[in-house]
């Protein structure tokens, strides 16, 4: 009788334990993974506006850029908005392009023969002073803001994103890429092809495996950042080191999510992003 009623326990015990497993499983497929950190988080992606603007305008008010326009003597013509698009590269003018389907009628819109002209060249023909002003103007209106987004969006911030993801890049790597495709293009004709974004990670790669392919990121990123060295020293007018340098600083740290606080700094002046 005693061995009957320790078997009946026994068999109750494991159909207990065998429905607290089941439900362990089940509760663990529902459980969600959560996405890894990307740069196009809301405030990762605030953190690399914020970075850019104060290598591009020395302030973290990237929002007061619209506005910005100056020739830098760069080559490039006109530089303005919040990466510095250039009347020499193309990305300007479809800023303004962009900025005139949704806005005809808009004081740019009268300059676009002028951009078209002068695209592929540091001349200002057609454009001056009442350029600069209309351009001025034109940054009050949250559709042009819209419209510099965009393009900025589409032509810089998701290609960078978008390769880095592939080439295996935390954070700071996706970083990295989209300040160096900011400065130096994605290699479209505006600039030589190996001077360029993609030119520079082509070289990089040469030299080194990406993380994707069994590299070190931590490695990878020192080589990509030496070879985009040597192209910034090509030109006077971003000869100063101090973006690749901050970016250095966060690499030694091994702040590769890039957490906040961050403190750098850049032509000399101490910047902290809270």
């Amino acid at each position: 009788m005693k061995k009957k009623v320790i078997y009946c326990l026994l068999s109750l015990l494991m159909i207990v334990l065998y429905g607290c497993s089941q439900e362990s499983k089940s509760s663990q497929k529902n459980v969600k993974k959560e996405p890894p950190v990307s740069l196009t988080d809301k405030d990762k992606k605030e953190t690399a506006m914020e970075l850019v603007s104060s290598a591009e305008n020395s302030s973290l008010n990237w929002k007061k850029q619209y506005s910005y326009i100056e020739d830098i003597k760069d080559g490039r013509g006109y530089t303005a908005g919040i990466i510095g698009f250039c009347s020499g590269t193309g990305d300007m003018l479809e800023v303004v392009k962009n900025y005139t389907q949704e806005q005809p009628d808009n004081k740019l819109a009268k300059f676009l023969p002028a951009l078209k002209k002068v695209n592929g060249s540091d001349s200002h023909e057609g454009l001056g002073v009442e350029y600069e002003q209309a351009w001025k103007e034109a940054s009050k209106d949250p559709v042009f803001q819209k419209a510099q987004n965009k393009i900025r969006d589409r032509d810089y911030f998701k290609p960078a994103v978008k390769r880095a993801k592939k080439d295996g890049l935390s954070v700071l790597g996706q970083f990295i890429y989209y300040d160096a495709i900011v400065m130096h293009g994605p290699g479209d004709g505006s600039v030589p092809a190996d001077q360029s974004f993609f030119g520079i990670r082509k070289t990089a790669m040469a030299a080194y495996k990406t993380p994707s392919q069994g590299g070190n990121e931590k490695k990878y990123l020192t080589v990509f950042l030496d070879k985009r060295d040597k192209v910034m020293h090509m030109e006077d007018a971003h000869d100063d080191l101090s973006r690749t340098q901050a970016q250095r600083k966060f690499l030694k740290e091994k702040n590769y999510d890039l957490n906040k606080p961050l403190k750098f700094k850049m032509y000399g002046d101490l910047f902290k992003i809270k």
